[in-house]
């Protein structure tokens, strides 16, 4: 039986945000300083601060608890990896924080909680198979089948940021070369960019409207690895919908032009999925910890 209230607490670099849903609807959100640089046993103090406002505000022992977070739990040590809030890789994070909570918990990283919160919530609502692709400083994803999330025997189901675009291409901190998450992602894009010298952000290189040569020839071949790497989903998997989230989703060339990519390597003669962008933004992580 599903729990009538659920907490969801969205560990982030810089805040910690909560929500409390009764039966999927908000009725308390909150958030508060992530303070990292105090360390890991002062984040998991935070996080107990703020678990804590959440269950004030209802009375009962009918409640989840679900925590979203960057990188995630290694299944053959029960140690966080791959998180930004580097002071938390290698410590066993859900057994420090269910002890301190004295509350099972349920942990995802933030790119399967889009995928959970979109498909069932925001933009893949009533889609029985969802992609959820998140574009920013890196490329994560997630696949939920009937709300329900595809985690997979080694944990990576979604994890199309490291499926290999060029063998021989660029290299990625994850130890092999051409990662889709080196040539599509703000951080892929910018490291591009340097090697050419030019000094934009991400999101400033993708806005300008007046790119000169060199720059729409890499801004061209953003968009036709954008086209190989979602066809590559598409025909592996075929999802219902997929929904775009992450800073570089707001790119309008994504939903025509990039849709034009995604044709030329799509293993039918027309395709059909549509691509989305999602409706919850950055609160989608909450929402999903929340429904996990």
């Amino acid at each position: 039986m599903e729990e009538k209230f659920n907490i969801g607490i969205d560990l982030g670099g810089t805040k910690i945000e909560t929500i409390v849903l009764e039966d999927q609807l908000p009725i308390f959100r909150d958030r508060i300083p992530t303070e990292a640089e105090k360390g890991p046993d002062h984040i998991i103090s935070q996080i107990s601060k703020i678990y804590n406002q959440a269950l004030n505000v209802f009375e009962s022992d009918d409640f989840s608890v679900g925590i979203c977070t960057p990188g995630s739990i290694a299944p053959d040590t029960n140690l966080l990896r791959n998180s930004n809030t580097t002071c938390l890789n290698g410590t066993a994070l859900l057994t420090m924080i269910e002890e301190k909570l004295n509350h099972n918990v349920n942990i995802e990283n933030d790119a399967n909680c889009f995928a959970l919160a979109e498909a069932t919530l925001g933009a893949g609502k009533d889609h029985e198979l969802v992609f959820g692709i998140i574009m920013g400083t890196g490329c994560g994803g997630g696949f939920v089948f009937n709300n329900q999330l595809r985690l997979g025997p080694n944990l990576i189901s979604g994890e199309w940021g490291h499926s290999v675009l060029y063998p021989d291409g660029n290299e990625c901190y994850c130890g092999k070369r051409g990662c889709v998450e080196t040539y599509i992602s703000g951080g892929g894009i910018e490291t591009q960019l340097k090697n050419y010298g030019i000094n934009y952000s991400a999101k400033e290189f993708l806005n300008n409207k007046n790119k000169n040569g060199l720059e729409m020839q890499i801004f061209d071949g953003f968009m036709n690895n954008f086209g190989r790497a979602v066809a590559n989903i598409v025909n592996s998997i075929d999802p219902d919908i997929i929904v775009l989230g992450g800073g570089l989703s707001n790119l309008a060339n994504l939903y025509n032009d990039g849709i034009e990519e995604i044709q030329k390597y799509v293993f039918s003669e027309s395709f059909k999925t549509p691509i989305v962008m999602n409706k919850l933004g950055d609160s989608a992580g909450v929402y999903g910890a929340a429904l996990l």
